[in-house]
């Protein structure tokens, strides 16, 4: 047997590279993968970066129409790409002739399917936990680590997702809002550490600008727009201090003011706007993951504390369907929630304001969500599993069903947000700090001719 890296290559009396339809570099991805061998691991071993083997493993998925890494290890099995070595049989002892007579011969067909069976159970038990471990760990739940990287977008492009001018300054924990058909990224963790730097971007040109910068730089941060202004609470500064200072940022004359600060400090919460009136769930008030909920009123500078969610949690995302607030996944320094969780806030004070709806297919924690045309999209994630794919979740039937990902893995702490009929995926974090602008067309408009 022959060895590429750590991981065996089996001779080509069973299957050459040449004769699979993944390269020689995706071959020994893919038995490395079947080792349960982690994103980092395989990098290391290969001499690449963590980044490219995220990229290969896209492209695997792709040709091989499979979205798991488990998947992969059991394509690698059956296909014989991979050998697991196992001991010599011991020597046989002396079998009496009542025993002899008495058992048949196991055949060789029979045998090699026991050891296959043996195999996919193993792969079955051992992957998912290995999948479970994190790729990378940040220095804390609101720091993160790692180089500043130039993807500009995946190299696979999917039918939906399309690579968009990338923003100039790679981040992650960032706010973003859509206004007046603009996009605006706020704040954020970047390889220099926190920022306050102010990106729009334009979408009919392609192009991004240099705004005023945010006056307190703070990440684990989210922003909403209500009457053309952007509403950025609270956050967490460089000095490791989570503060409840409100600043407010006007577009049309790029300037900063100051409105009244939150209750409490807070950060990694999640954010929503109903008929003008702005709501903060959960996040971490400097001692602990929160369940509050707090309603500022822009015309009277006020905050008034409401309802708090059945679950106590931070990074979760927050989606608004029919003046209905829907809080999706989280996380809270141990695990990853699939919890969702609806609010209405006219039934705050007078009923059940809250009530659980069917959770995520998988966990997602520091994702973003937005809402187009009454469907919600859970897009990113990942503190601890490995995604492959995003969700759609709707509302009258309660279900979840799958949506196809343009970053496989980690894909956490990004700015998701809404225009008309497109999602654009800002930032983020996959071992790296990100400078993705990905733009989902979750709509399509066609223009009818009118009949005579």
């Amino acid at each position: 047997m022959s060895y590429v890296g750590q991981w065996p290559l089996l001779e080509t009396d069973v299957m050459t590279a040449e004769e699979s339809i993944l390269t020689e570099r995706e071959l020994e991805i893919v038995r490395a993968v079947a080792t349960g061998a982690t994103n980092l691991q395989i990098a290391r071993d290969l001499m690449i970066s963590v980044n490219t083997v995220k990229v290969h493993l896209k492209n695997i998925f792709a040709k091989l129409g499979i979205q798991s890494r488990t998947e992969v290890a059991l394509y690698a099995v059956t296909q014989g790409w991979i050998e697991i070595d196992r001991p010599a049989p011991a020597p046989e002892e002396p079998v009496s002739e009542v025993e002899a007579a008495g058992r048949e011969p196991i055949s060789l067909g029979k045998r090699l399917f026991f050891v296959f069976v043996t195999i996919l159970a193993a792969l079955l038990v051992f992957l998912p936990q290995a999948e479970s471990q994190p790729t990378s760990v940040p220095s804390s739940e609101f720091v993160d680590i790692g180089s500043s990287t130039d993807l500009g977008g995946p190299a696979l492009q999917l039918h939906r997702w399309t690579s968009m001018a990338p923003m100039p300054t790679a981040r992650s924990r960032l706010a973003a809002v859509y206004d007046g058909d603009k996009v605006y990224a706020i704040g954020g963790g970047t390889v220099d550490g926190v920022t306050g730097v102010v990106e729009e971007y334009d979408p009919s040109t392609n192009r991004w600008w240099v705004r005023s910068s945010k006056p307190i730089p703070v990440h684990n941060v989210g922003a909403a727009v209500i009457g053309g202004m952007v509403f950025v609470p609270g956050g967490f500064t460089a000095d490791g201090e989570v503060v409840a200072d409100l600043e407010i940022y006007s577009p049309s004359d790029d300037s900063w003011a100051r409105g009244a600060s939150l209750p409490v400090p807070l950060c990694a919460y999640a954010i929503a706007v109903v008929d003008d009136r702005l709501y903060v769930f959960g996040g971490w008030d400097g001692s602990g993951y929160v369940a509050s909920t707090y309603e500022y009123d822009p015309d009277s500078d006020t905050w008034s504390q409401k309802s708090p969610m059945p679950t106590a949690r931070g990074f979760a995302a927050a989606g608004v369907i029919e003046s209905k607030v829907y809080v999706v996944g989280g996380y809270d320094g141990r695990q990853e929630f699939a919890t969702v969780e609806e609010y209405d806030p006219s039934l705050d004070g007078r009923g059940d304001v809250w009530r659980a709806r069917s959770p995520t297919m998988m966990r997602r924690g520091g994702l973003g969500v937005a809402a187009v045309a009454g469907t919600l999209y859970a897009i990113g994630g990942g503190w601890h599993g490995y995604l492959a794919y995003n969700e759609r979740y709707d509302p009258t039937t309660d279900d979840w069903s799958t949506v196809e990902t343009p970053v496989f893995g980690q894909w956490r702490n990004l700015a998701v947000i809404t225009s008309k009929t497109k999602i654009y995926a800002l930032g983020g974090w996959d071992g790296d700090f990100l400078n993705l602008n990905q733009e989902y067309q979750a709509l399509f408009t066609y223009y009818l001719p009118e009949l005579p």
